[in-house]
């Protein structure tokens, strides 16, 4: 009795889940206001709500337990169905005696409790179970909600694809309504941004329909829904997107507004007509997910002290490159959000605006209003901005307008596509810039990819690859027993992957004389590559330290940098 008579936030100071001063200040509120400790607690942000779940499991003597560790029974499984397991988050561990052991999320969630004893008819012993753990334990023992539904749904035909009617946008208008499928394609979006993945694809083909989740920048391939929903899925997805449903044969872009229980996640959408029917790639922005700080991204202390420099230059151009998803508006985010002053006049314009900064005037690029790089750059410069950030240079015309601006006084940052960094220099000349203005307004350029990092739940030291090293430039016989790498085996944290999140590796030139002159003379990227200093540090040698330092694998910079 002396244990359950103590009191909530006791506990949580003693546990130092709590400061003194937090509780004092929480039972303040508590008694003006009224209301549960917990709860109070929770919307101060001083614990969060699994924290108060545990301990009020704690205060009760309600004992812990991990499915993912004393598996469950299955004749306890079978007696509660997935969505009653997956709507309030319990999961039958065993039965014996008329009695269930339940592991719950949140043991004191009575609708859940009532829910379960109606169904089964047993009396309920309740078990504390960590939420990510039970969200874990359920995708195991139950499988996906997607694969789930995809099971219950079979192979039933909701419209032969045949059939000319089909092809009448009456016909998709009335499929992309159906439930079942509007329920089907708000859990495969919702399941990827819980992966965090960054892209879906949806992928026909003649037996069947792929849907690919991209993490870390690789692919996954999910459970298939049945091929004979093909035109229901997608039909609801160009719906979502806000494209013309009848136009099966031309690419079309779109995007959605998508609701998550964190907040709204934007998605862009684009189709392009295959010999099997419409492929559809979602791109994923999820901007309630925290950006990154210069500090963060992965950049060397030498780099990074040279980049911070060259941002607080008066004027000039710095460009950072790179392919799609290495992470350069992230870089760029991360550059107005250190260099940001109320005393600065920034503004932006973007494909679309992938995040929001406080303080920046971000302008999304709109073609069909006539907003493009080169219009909004001119608008830009009738606002009497101090930073410009310009989200990709793709013509001559936007190249000219942000090179021109620096020689006139403004920042400019901005993106290619190229694959390193002196490759950025030529592109520019390619575009027809004049190379003199070029070799006087830029400052740097920073090359980057996004590397894969081994997961910290199964990483174990492995024997470097003697091929690995070689491709990378590092001769086996220079490499010291005394140098550990690492790998990561497999687990469950990282899908059997052994990687889970990802880092940058980079490669930061920095515009000196020499390398000006080389611009003005039109000089080739091997020729300005040779004039770089002593010290500098190549993109695959960066990957390589950070794999020294156990943060990736060989075979991943390997793999982003391509090196011969």
């Amino acid at each position: 009795m002396a244990k359950q008579s103590r009191r909530l936030g006791d506990i949580l100071v003693e546990c130092q889940r709590l400061s003194e001063p937090q509780l004092s200040a929480a039972l303040k509120v508590q008694e003006a206001q009224g209301g549960r400790l917990g709860e109070i607690l929770c919307q101060m942000g001083c614990v969060e709500r699994g924290t108060i779940r545990q301990t009020l499991a704690e205060q009760h003597e309600i004992e812990t337990v991990d499915p993912l560790v004393q598996q469950p029974a299955p004749d306890a499984l079978a007696l509660v169905s997935a969505d009653v397991a997956s709507k309030y988050q319990v999961l039958p561990m065993s039965v014996a005696e008329g009695v269930m052991v339940l592991a719950m999320a949140d043991p004191f969630d009575r609708e859940a409790l009532d829910v379960v004893r109606m169904f089964t008819g047993l009396r309920v012993d309740r078990r504390y179970c960590e939420g990510q753990t039970l969200a874990d334990a359920l995708a195991e023992y139950y499988g996906s909600n997607v694969a789930r539904m995809i099971a219950t749904l079979g192979h039933d035909d909701m419209g032969s694809e045949q059939t000319e009617v089909a092809d009448l946008a009456s016909h998709l208008q009335a499929l992309a309504r159906e439930p079942t499928v509007v329920n089907l394609v708000n859990l495969i979006i919702h399941e990827a941004i819980e992966a965090q993945a960054s892209d879906i694809h949806v992928e026909p083909f003649e037996k069947v329909l792929k849907v690919k989740y991209r993490i870390d920048g690789i692919l996954h391939e999910m459970t298939p829904p049945p091929k004979p929903l093909q035109s229901a899925i997608i039909s609801r997805l160009k719906v979502m997107g806000g494209m013309n449903i009848a136009e099966r044969y031309v690419p079309q872009d779109g995007h959605i507004d998508f609701n998550t229980p964190r907040g709204k996640v934007d998605i862009r959408v684009a189709t392009v007509p295959t010999v099997f029917g419409e492929s559809i790639v979602l791109r994923i922005l999820d901007r309630t997910a925290s950006l990154f700080d210069l500090d963060h991204l992965g950049l060397g202390a030498n780099e990074l002290k040279t980049y911070r420099n060259l941002l607080h230059q008066p004027h000039g151009v710095v460009l950072v490159t790179g392919p799609t998803g290495s992470g350069k508006s992230t870089t760029l985010y991360g550059s107005l959000m250190h260099i940001y002053s109320p005393h600065l006049k920034i503004l932006t314009i973007e494909d679309p605006v992938e995040y929001q900064l406080e303080g920046v005037n971000q302008i999304p690029v709109n073609p069909k209003r006539g907003v493009t790089f080169a219009d909004g750059l001119r608008a830009i410069l009738r606002q009497d901005p101090d930073v410009i950030m310009v989200g990709e240079i793709r013509d001559q015309e936007t190249a000219d307008i942000a090179i021109r601006a620096a020689l006139t006084g403004h920042m400019v940052f901005s993106t290619l596509h190229t694959n390193d960094a002196a490759g950025a220099i030529t592109r520019l000349v390619d575009m027809d810039v004049e190379p003199f203005l070029l070799a006087s307004s830029l400052r740097a350029v920073l090359a980057q990819r996004l590397v894969r990092k081994i997961c910290e739940h199964c990483k174990c030291a492995v024997e470097p690859s003697a091929s690995m090293l070689e491709r990378l430039g590092h001769r086996p016989n220079g490499y010291h027993g005394d140098q550990v790498f690492y790998a990561g085996t497999g687990c469950r944290e990282c899908r059997q992957t052994g990687y889970n999140g990802r880092l940058g590796i980079f490669e930061l030139l920095v515009v000196n004389d020499k390398v000006s002159e080389a611009i003005a003379e039109r000089a080739s990227a091997v020729q300005m590559s040779a004039l770089m200093p002593t010290d500098h540090v190549s993109m695959a040698e960066d990957g390589y330290q950070k794999a020294l330092r156990g943060l990736t694998t060989l075979e991943e910079v390997f793999r982003v940098t391509q090196e011969n």
